[in-house]
């Protein structure tokens, strides 16, 4: 059994400030003794659970499973570019939202009126 990605798993639960039942819930497993065995090495997700796991956490099933990561590059935009959609949790920030963290950035009072 894998204990490396038990420690992950458990590593990533505690990053989280969650318990294993919370976990177990939030996965739809039907007892967190389950979800335990899987952090001790004792017992292996199957494919679909992996893939709930790795959504839950936000990270990919091959984090996870130990592959190796291929080196992230850091994506940057400029706010100021109006061809690239901004978004914040999954949904498009709107035009005059942008336009008020842009006067935000340039730091002026008058800017903010």
């Amino acid at each position: 059994m894998s204990v490396e990605l038990g420690k992950r798993l458990e590593n990533l639960r505690e990053s989280k400030g969650w318990n294993k039942t919370y976990v177990s819930k939030k996965i739809g497993l039907k007892t967190m003794q389950t979800y335990a065995n899987y952090e001790y090495g004792s017992r292996e997700p199957d494919l679909e659970t992996l893939k709930e796991l790795a959504e839950l956490y936000g990270v990919s099933v091959d984090y996870l499973l130990g592959k190796p990561t291929q080196t992230e590059t850091v994506k940057t935009a400029d706010i100021e570019d109006d061809s690239i959609i901004f978004t914040y949790e999954g949904r498009q920030i709107p035009k005059e939202d942008l336009e008020f963290m842009r006067r935000l950035m340039r730091g002026t009072r008058n800017d903010l009126k």
